[in-house]
């Protein structure tokens, strides 16, 4: 074992550093029994819990009364090296992946030691969940109307409605599963043991959707409009408006397959959140995942879609095969929610070029031409601006505000929403009337005002706070939350020494994003960061996040998240237990971030130490390694922090037949 200089050595959890019994024997042994006592009732007034991780451990059995004091400390960049040995040493939590090649053990670890009769198990799911999303559940969403897709929405269990069907298991991942190719190289290639669906290789064989080579998938880059690769597809696009200037960095796309226009828009820097239902192109939004791309289970139905207004600078459909038009333009009204003024909206696909493709189609003229004609219609009715029709693309842009569309007659447009927060967008039903646009004072002013060009957008202060609409949030407290994230990721760095090696970590999740203050912090690195606001937050800040060019969504993590097990390489979670206390059960948010958090993957938890002692408690019984250590700011702090491994464990291979 290195010894506490290794900064890469692993640690262990459950043990003591070496320090520790080096820094009591060498403390004066004059009045030891009255300092120790005089320091161990200080220490109890002050709330100085002891250190793990730069001292001394915290045991999930431990009080604020039953604790072991070090007469000296180190510095959290010395104590993160660990030490070596036995006999109560600390070892560093591991966080490397191991899981990387062939020869893998299938099965799992197996359980020793009696547990306490008041310690819950928490056992292994059979194999037919390994890719259960709850709310999205087949045989659940069959009890809803399809008229308007609405059996493709988020329907949760319930627990108290429905009895049992909360799952109080752990969602195995796949016999052979593997950690996924590092990015960029999991753009192209995702493993076959991962994601065992062969269906898409058969049904868009022609499209260059996806092939089957051996044991893994190669993603060619195609799409159903776009057979010569989404590269060459979004060059076409970027003749038409600009791509590489900073002005568009947030962009979505609704029916998007396996996400290769997402994909392939990283290199221009722009942030793709790709939504598709699951429905039957199996594993579409899996895949995209697997390839380390931003991607939702989502649907455009009858409740909004998960983001606040202003959110996105372009939004795009290829053949997504969403009726635009109908039921009086409601899914184009959403699509008008969320982009930003300025914003572009992209279609490609029927009815566009219909002249040229309706026999391939298998319809009408008269059926294409009369789809158009409407869709131009609602575009109209919304107030847009076609830009350009060119071959199979065409893009229509959102005004800069509504001084215009305010003015015009009114059976040109539709009504504006009355008394309604454009913002709200957790279970809320669409609208067909338009969200209006911050008001303005000139035909030139661009409405909530004009968002820097990325990458200054990142570090400048959003326009929903430099205007006051955020509550409780000034320029100065933004300003002093974003220097305080980059801290707080310096010191996360100390303690996993993974964090800051570039491949280790692709897709991460923050529970409780807040301002997007830990993803800003990581924007250099080659990950992206799902920034989750949480619906009973007390201030709604997910517009700040988006117009920072980040992505993320609303969730109530009382309830399961619209996403595939394995989603996430590492989740953080600032105070969402303490958020969610007397909300739901403990164990239950656990229990979602156990399914979709890859094998090996790891998990940061900030919250108050008397909740983190029961955290630990609980995941040890979840088959991960964890350790409680030190606030950033010393070990006076209520708040301390919980890092923790998930272990490797997999369905036990199926019999050969």
């Amino acid at each position: 074992m290195a010894g506490a200089g290794d900064s890469s050595s692993p640690y262990h959890p459950t043990s003591k550093p070496s320090a520790v019994a080096a820094a009591i024997s060498s403390c004066k042994k004059i009045n030891l029994y009255t300092i120790v006592v005089i320091l161990c009732v200080f220490s109890y007034l002050l709330g100085a819990y002891p250190k793990a991780g730069r001292g001394v451990v915290i045991s999930p059995k431990s009080t604020t009364s039953n604790l072991e004091l070090p007469c000296i400390t180190k510095s959290p960049a010395a104590d993160a090296g660990g030490g070596g040995g036995d006999g109560g040493i600390a070892r560093r939590l591991d966080f490397q992946s191991h899981h990387n090649a062939t020869g893998l053990a299938a099965g799992g670890i197996g359980r020793e030691g009696a547990k306490e009769e008041e310690e819950k198990e928490y056992p292994r799911c059979g194999v037919e969940y390994s890719e259960y999303t709850p709310c999205e559940d087949h045989r659940r969403s069959l009890r809803y109307e399809r008229r308007r897709m609405v059996y493709r929405e988020r329907h949760c269990p319930a627990a108290a409605a429905e009895k049992g069907e909360v799952l109080k298991c752990r969602i195995p991942a796949p016999a052979g599963y593997r950690n996924p190719f590092v990015w960029p190289k999991s753009r192209d290639l995702a493993w076959y043991a991962n994601v065992p669906h062969r269906e898409l290789t058969v049904e868009k064989a022609v499209q260059n959707w996806i092939r089957f080579e051996g044991n893994r998938f190669r993603f060619p880059g195609g799409g159903t409009m776009f057979p010569n690769g989404a590269d060459k597809y979004i060059d076409d696009i970027g003749k038409l408006i600009r791509l590489r200037d900073g002005s568009i960095r947030t962009a979505l796309d609704t029916g998007c397959g396996v996400a290769s226009w997402g994909a392939y828009l990283l290199s221009r820097d722009i942030l793709t959140m790709s939504i598709a239902p699951r429905d039957t192109h199996e594993a579409q939004v899996q895949f995209a995942l697997e390839r380390g791309v931003p991607a939702l289970i989502g649907v455009l139905a009858s409740k909004r879609l998960p983001f606040p207004s202003r959110a996105f600078d372009m939004a795009h459909c290829s053949r997504c095969l969403i009726p635009w038009a109908a039921y009086d333009g409601v899914y184009l009204n959403e699509v008008d929610r969320v982009l930003r003024p300025g914003g572009f909206w992209i279609l490609s696909g029927p009815p566009i070029n219909w002249k040229k493709h309706f026999k391939g189609w298998e319809r009408t003229k008269e059926d294409l031409n009369e789809e158009q004609t409407k869709i131009e219609n609602v575009a109209k009715s919304l107030c847009w601006k076609k830009l350009v029709e060119k071959g199979d693309i065409a893009i229509w842009q959102k005004p800069i505000n509504h001084l215009d569309c305010k003015h015009r007659k009114l059976n040109k447009n539709r009504p504006f929403c009355q008394a309604q927060d454009p913002d709200k967008a957790w279970y809320t039903d669409m609208q067909t009337c338009l969200s209006p646009l911050p008001e303005v004072s000139e035909r030139e002013e661009t409405a909530g005002r004009a968002l820097e060009i990325w990458p200054d957008r990142v570090k400048a202060v959003p326009p929903r706070i430099y205007m006051g609409t955020i509550k409780g949030v000034t320029p100065e407290t933004y300003k002093k939350d974003s220097e305080l994230w980059r801290k707080r990721l310096s010191y996360y760095k100390q303690v996993n020494n993974q964090l800051g090696k570039r491949g280790r970590y692709r897709n991460l999740l923050d529970m409780n994003a807040y301002l997007g203050g830990f993803a800003a912090a990581l924007v250099d690195d080659p990950i992206w960061v799902m920034n989750v606001v949480p619906v009973q937050a007390e201030v709604n800040t997910l517009g700040v996040i988006y117009e920072r060019g980040l992505i993320g969504t609303y969730q109530d993590w009382c309830e399961a998240m619209s996403t595939y097990p394995r989603t996430y390489d590492l989740i953080h979670a600032d105070s969402v237990f303490s958020l969610y206390n007397n909300r739901c059960e403990m164990e239950d948010i656990l229990l979602e971030m156990d399914r979709i958090l890859r094998p090996e993957g790891s998990v940061i938890i900030r919250d108050d130490v008397d909740v983190l002692l029961k955290v630990k408690s609980m995941i040890s019984r979840m088959e991960w390694d964890s350790q409680i250590v030190d606030h950033e700011d010393g070990p006076l702090q209520r708040e301390k922090l919980l890092f923790a491994v998930k272990k490797y464990w997999t369905a036990p291979p199926l019999p050969k037949s």
